[in-house]
């Protein structure tokens, strides 16, 4: 979707669209599954947990917090991350929403 066009749609599709995206790295995925499974913030070296290089890990974490999933904060000279919790259940009603939506019958369509 390029710049240009995404004015031609609702701010709703434009942030499902963003989050989808942020969904699509496996790595990204990964990060979010290891912080609900610590369920605290993780202020240690995610490197070990996800296997990618410390560049790669802060270029996704980057990611994630710019679109609000996670949270940061410096704690000396780590930074400490976290699920976004009101964030979360924005976007888990964002989504739930979304694929309740119903279906064609099937014998009204192709």
């Amino acid at each position: 979707m390029g710049l240009t066009k995404s004015e031609m749609f609702t701010e709703e599709q434009n942030r499902m669209a963003l989050i989808a995206k942020a969904f699509g790295h496996p790595a990204r995925v990964a990060i979010l599954q290891h912080l609900f499974k610590l369920n605290s913030c993780v202020c240690g070296d995610l490197v070990n947990e996800i296997g990618l290089a410390q560049p790669t890990i802060s270029q996704h974490l980057k990611e994630l917090k710019t679109l609000g999933i996670i949270k940061g904060n410096i704690e000396g000279t780590s930074v400490c991350y976290c699920i976004n919790q009101d964030e979360w259940q924005s976007i888990k009603q964002l989504f739930i929403q979304f694929f309740e939506q119903e279906t064609i019958e099937k014998g009204n369509c192709c």
